[in-house]
């Protein structure tokens, strides 16, 4: 199959959104912008035995493809809108593409995302997707809007990924039915990643600063501080840890896959005194998100345990340290 061929068959697909008036099959994509909105562009790329174990599951690879893209959408506080892939294949796999594809084209559905043009090539297995999206033009989320005294949260349960990835790693959780049962569920928490887009949307007017957590929860804070002039203070009692990390995982190492552990893709925000009855009103219709920190004057950033500050010898993943 030549490569024409090939995006024909699995990535051209007619779209429901009225606002692509050229999609794939042409050099470029034509779009229309809304007066009332502005454009969110990010991008992220997958590669084999980086991101995700060989022989991982095609439709897993697919929707984690999309998903990490998803999540920097959530992270703005925008909604998604379009997107275009990068394919690099070591060979043409009818099965593996068509596994590929419907893993893909399932999430964009959800999310109402057309994939609007991108391209293939021959070589190690990695996908780039770019994705955009749009926000109200005085509603978008950024990380640099953190103010000392602001409290810190996290969505979900950080550190399941990391988690599931030990467990893939190492064939953990197959002595009892109870640590079955925990080993899927952590294993599909790193494949089948969920971006966060309603929580995002729900955060443009309660939070004062919001990131992503793709690398590791300290890592992430970190580029937040940064961005926003400030120090931070995690207090690890108040980090949630699932059953499942429970069931398989010392209390010290579900510590340091919520603290350094990448690939959740939750969303770490923070917010003011003021917002911090409207985030409660927030949670109780169903969004899980946990206290667990402050944002301090002094630009450092400290992990304390009963008030103590302890020393984290890694932050999180870097890929060239």
């Amino acid at each position: 199959m030549s490569e024409f061929d090939l995006i024909t068959k699995y990535f051209t697909r007619a779209s429901k959104r009225s606002d692509v008036l050229l999609g794939v099959g042409d050099d470029a994509a034509v779009l229309q912008v809304p007066n009332d909105r502005r454009l969110v562009a990010a991008v992220d790329t997958i590669a084999e035995a980086v991101h995700f174990p060989v022989g991982t599951d095609a439709a897993a690879v697919g929707h984690r493809a999309l998903a990490v893209n998803l999540s920097d959408i959530a992270a703005m506080g925008a909604e998604p809108a379009w997107a275009t892939l990068s394919l690099s294949l070591p060979k043409y796999d009818a099965d593996w593409l068509e596994g590929f594809a419907n893993g893909l084209y399932r999430l964009a559905d959800r999310f109402n995302v057309a994939l609007v043009g991108g391209d293939t090539i021959r070589g190690p297995l990695s996908i780039t997707v770019s994705i955009m999206g749009l926000v109200r033009t005085d509603r978008w989320l950024t990380r640099a809007g953190a103010k000392p005294g602001d409290t810190i949260f996290v969505s979900g349960m950080p550190g399941e990924a990391a988690a599931g990835l030990a467990v893939i790693q190492n064939n953990l959780g197959q002595s009892s039915v109870e640590q079955g049962a925990a080993s899927k569920q952590l294993r599909d928490r790193f494949l089948w990643p969920e971006p966060r887009i309603e929580l995002g949307r729900a955060l443009r007017s309660l939070a004062s600063s919001t990131i992503d957590i793709s690398d590791g929860l300290l890592v992430d804070l970190e580029h937040l501080c940064k961005q926003s002039g400030c120090g931070a203070r995690i207090d690890v009692e108040s980090l949630p840890f699932s059953q499942s990390m429970r069931a398989l995982f010392s209390q010290e190492e579900c510590e340091r896959f919520a603290l350094t552990g990448g690939d959740d893709y939750e969303l770490l925000f923070t917010v003011p005194p003021e917002k911090m009855l409207d985030v409660e009103a927030a949670v109780a219709r169903g969004i899980r998100c946990t206290p667990i920190g402050r944002m301090m004057e002094n630009r450092t950033l400290l992990c304390c345990r009963e008030g103590r500050a302890f020393d984290i010898a890694t932050r999180g993943y870097d890929h060239f340290s």
